[in-house]
């Protein structure tokens, strides 16, 4: 039987703040055991722990016995009960989180034990040394290079990427040539006078190169960052110059869908308007051969091939800044550091996907995309890598199905986006491609729908593995996701992952079970944020995730957990636009939009609906005597698409009689994204809170025109 776990945070008497001023919810974690039989279903499980009034989703794909002893997860769990003396059963999921949830000390200690991050093991009491959030310390006495752990896996079995383009054949890149190009391309920081610290920035697609330099930048202790080639100019300023990179990595063009893209005057353009870049090099990709003036060439950059030299640098090291967009301001630059993301990385990849070597491990993703930075990362464990320059439906919608087949991806990661499309499109992968290589598919970036589950059982294969996961920009790693240690159910994530003590609370700061909350973390993780670039005070980052419950991380995301103990992730809760996984603030669009003189205001949403779809309308309000023309609409989706990014075009762009304002001046971008997924106007909106409720209106007749409710 499956038992289910379920947090019950009761709070102690005292809530006093604590010696550094900082309020902590503390209580006790406790777990039920409640199996009940189910009716036996064709091919699926029949031991789901259930309530009677909860009916059990469909199971869809159940591990063997043998298959869960195989698992790496399992064989962590031995060595930990051996070693420790625990009574810790190695098949239950739900002892394992628990353990590692109330023990963080021992399990991130074992895991860094396991994974050969740090190379002695560390006294329990040295791991988690200030337990509190924001703030925690993590292994104080410890150092890691990211990079040296990303290529101590070097074998000649085995490459290390596999590039894939739309206009070229595969290419192989082995172990020994990325460790030589990488300590080639750090040695030319090292002339080019990058330090410790320094930044280095790239403005590139999904090509080997951007992982030579990401590495070669990490070896050094470089901070890395990257903007996809398909983000305009503007876009990429509100990120870089907040950064000051002293180093900019920039391709001349990308191709997507068939087309060629040229980039060189927004190339040029960043050139000119960051003027801490001492050094630009230039990486061919439309025009081989051509180096802007003043430049430096790939190919010279990367020339005198060496084995790395590795900076050993503090657990907490900065190692890339990555973006998560708000409402208002610039987008937040997120720190990580080496050693968080390094033990991370090895948790979700090694211990939920049991990736390891041998492994050909893709994920869809261009390098705004925080799954290009955990795609990357499984070269931590030892796996193949396969990059892909280009559409993720050309040319033709089974395009990843294809390209699968076509190297052998074991562990096949995209969007639920890509899913979904693939279902409606009818096709049928495992009949028309050789999958049989392909173990499991992932899923991110939105949720899954139910009937997204069916088709891929369905139409790709019964025994393949489907992950569906979610976590964020903000950690580099999931918060919910999967296991192979129990069963799939049909529009459900599993459980949440190994260390995240995650539960879904009402507005009360309450926990929940059988209704929507929001998702909180009530531990610290390794991974989560070492501060936001320019935030000396740390203002923006406890605005960020701390608010309403100090000391209690609060994601921005709506999850229900069922009384089975399973999870469901239904959208954002905040107003952050997130389409295929790259999350934009509003703010982006809206200084595009505002540019126009026709238009005296406007609001952009959202929202994530029942079936799986996306769907984001800009309403604007018309300048007095101005029309919302066709020709209109087509320069505000140009200027969307050239100063903020074409992944992020509205779907429609309406008409609205005014744009209803929080009193404080903000616009209403929550409130109404949830009258469009269907809450009733009385639970949506507080219209005391409401500059000129009487606009409501507009949005409540739109949305119950659209059916919304």
């Amino acid at each position: 039987m499956l038992t289910h776990w379920s947090q019950v945070v009761t709070e102690s008497a005292s809530r006093s703040p604590s010696s550094d001023g900082v309020v902590r919810r503390e209580g006790t974690i406790t777990f039920r055991e409640e199996p009940v039989p189910v009716p036996v279903v064709a091919g699926q499980w029949q031991g789901a722990a259930v309530t009677a009034d909860t009916p059990p989703a469909p199971v869809l794909w159940q591990p063997t016995p043998e298959v869960r002893e195989a698992t790496r997860l399992a064989a962590f769990a031995r060595e930990v009960a051996a070693r420790r003396g625990l009574d810790l059963d190695a098949g239950d999921y739900d002892a394992i989180w628990r353990w590692s949830v109330e023990h963080l000390d021992q399990f991130w200690a074992d895991v860094a034990a396991w994974s050969g991050v740090l190379p002695e093991r560390v006294p329990d009491d040295r791991v988690l040394t200030r337990r509190e959030m924001p703030g925690a310390e993590w292994f104080p006495d410890a150092t890691v290079n990211y990079a040296e752990q990303a290529l101590r896996h070097a074998t000649d079995e085995h490459p290390a990427l596999i590039a894939v383009a739309e206009d070229a054949e595969p290419v192989e890149v082995s172990w020994a040539d990325l460790r030589a190009q990488v300590g080639a391309f750090a040695a030319t920081l090292r002339r080019l006078g990058v330090q410790r610290g320094d930044r280095v920035a790239g403005y590139l697609p999904n090509v080997p190169e951007a992982v030579v330099a990401f590495l070669g930048a990490a070896s050094i202790g470089a901070v890395w960052s990257s903007c996809a080639p398909d983000f305009g100019t503007r876009a990429v300023l509100d990120r870089f110059a907040q950064i000051e990179p002293t180093v900019l990595v920039a391709v001349d063009g990308y191709r997507f869908n068939g087309k060629p893209h040229d980039r060189r005057e927004v190339v040029a353009e960043l050139r000119a308007a960051l003027p801490t870049v001492r050094t630009t090099i230039a990486v061919p990709r439309l025009f081989p051969g051509e180096v802007p003036d003043g430049a430096l060439g790939w190919a010279d950059a990367v020339a005198d091939r060496q084995d790395p030299v590795f900076e050993a640098l503090p657990f907490e090291h900065p190692l890339w800044i990555v973006y998560s967009s708000g409402t208002t301001g610039l987008p937040k630059g997120i720190v990580h550091g080496h050693g968080g993301v390094a033990l991370e990385e090895h948790k979700q990849l090694g211990l939920h996907g049991d990736v390891g070597p041998g492994d050909r491990f893709y994920w869809y993703a261009s390098t705004a995309w925080i799954m290009w930075n955990i795609a990357t990362s499984a070269l931590l464990r030892g796996a193949t890598v396969v990059v892909h320059d280009g559409a993720p439906a050309y040319p033709s919608v089974d395009a990843q199905f294809a390209l699968a087949a076509r190297t052998g991806i074991t562990y096949l990661g995209t969007s639920a986006g890509y899913l979904i499309a693939c279902e409606k499109a009818g096709i049928r992968p495992g009949e028309t491609h050789d999958l049989s290589a392909l173990r499991v598919i992932g899923s991110t970036g939105s949720p899954l729908p139910a009937s997204a589950f069916h088709w891929v059982y369905d139409a790709v294969g019964s025994d393949v593995f489907l992950s569906s996961a979610s976590g964020g920009t903000d950690v580099a790693t999931g918060f919910i996701g999967s296991t192979l240690l129990l069963p799939v159910t049909a529009g459900e994530l599993q459980r949440p992952m190994l260390g995240v003590a995650a539960a879904a609370w009402n507005e009360d700061g309450q926990p929940v079970v059988g209704e929507l909350g929001e998702l909180v973390i009530t531990e610290p993780m390794p991974s989560m944020p070492l501060y936001f670039w320019n935030d000396a005070d740390g203002t923006r980052y406890r605005e960020a995730y701390f608010e309403p419950w100090p000391g209690v991380w609060r994601h921005g995301d709506w999850m229900e957990v069922t009384d089975r103990g399973t999870c469901v992730i239904t959208g954002r809760s905040d107003s952050t636009l997130n389409r295929g996984g790259v999350r934009m603030g509003t703010a982006d669009i809206y200084a595009a939009v505002e540019s126009f003189p026709e238009i005296a205001d406007c609001v952009v949403l959202g929202v994530e609906q029942r079936d799986g779809g996306y769907w984001m309308p800009l309403f604007v309000q018309m300048a007095p005597g101005a029309e919302l023309t066709d020709e209109l609409r087509d320069r505000i989706r140009a200027a969307i698409r050239s100063s903020a990014s074409p992944r992020h075009v509205p779907d429609e762009i309406l008409v609205a009689p005014g744009v209803p304002h929080t009193r404080t001046g903000k616009r209403l971008e929550v409130p109404l994204k949830r009258l469009f997924q269907g809450v009733p106007p009385e639970k949506a909106v507080n219209p005391g809170a409401v500059d000129d409720a009487s606009l409501v209106e507009h949005y409540v007749a739109l949305a119950r025109e659209r059916g919304t409710r």
